[in-house]
Formats: structure tokens, C-alpha cells, sequence
């Protein structure tokens, strides 16, 4: 099972050149989505299915998405979803 700072790794992975679009700073656990990385919506919802494919599991990405709606965040850390992530199970 992977610890959250391993997914951390792969996120940064991931999200280095993510759609296309290349990001050259660092990305740790306090880089933001949408202010940092220029996430929209929609490469949200890409990223779930993505992060699907990549820990071969179904994840509940719509209820970590759920909740930071419900807390009225105005943008996710990579940390928070590698903290979820590792939350759901010992196939990640």
C-alpha cells in the first residue's frame, strides 16, 4: 500500500505534463490545482479517471470533490487528494 507521500510522487508525475500542458515548477503537497497548476473543471474530472487507471481501482473522486464544495474550498492541494487516495484501500 502506497503512503500518501509515495502518491505525492506519482501526482507530480502525473502533473508535470498533464493534458498537454507542461508545468515546470516544483509540485509538493501544498501545490493548488486550480491557482497553481491552472486546473479547470473539466481536468478534474480527468484527473479521476485518470487516477483510476493508474492505481487500477474505481475511486469516489466525486465525494472528495462533494466535500470540498461542501466546506467551500477555493482550490484543492495535491496533498489533500494523496492523503484521500491512500485513504481508499491497499490496492493503492
Amino acid at each position: 500500500m502506497k503512503t500518501s507521500d509515495d502518491i505525492v510522487v506519482d501526482l507530480a508525475s502525473l502533473l508535470g505534463n498533464f493534458q498537454g500542458r507542461e508545468y515546470s515548477g516544483p509540485i509538493g503537497r501544498d501545490t493548488l490545482f486550480f491557482a497553481d497548476l491552472g486546473f479547470s473543471s473539466i481536468d478534474a474530472v480527468v484527473l479521476g479517471e485518470q487516477l483510476q487507471t493508474m492505481y487500477g481501482q474505481q475511486l469516489p473522486f466525486h465525494e472528495f470533490l462533494a466535500e470540498a464544495a461542501q466546506r467551500n474550498a477555493q482550490d484543492i492541494a495535491v496533498g489533500e487528494l494523496a492523503d484521500f487516495i491512500a485513504a481508499q484501500g491497499p490496492s493503492v
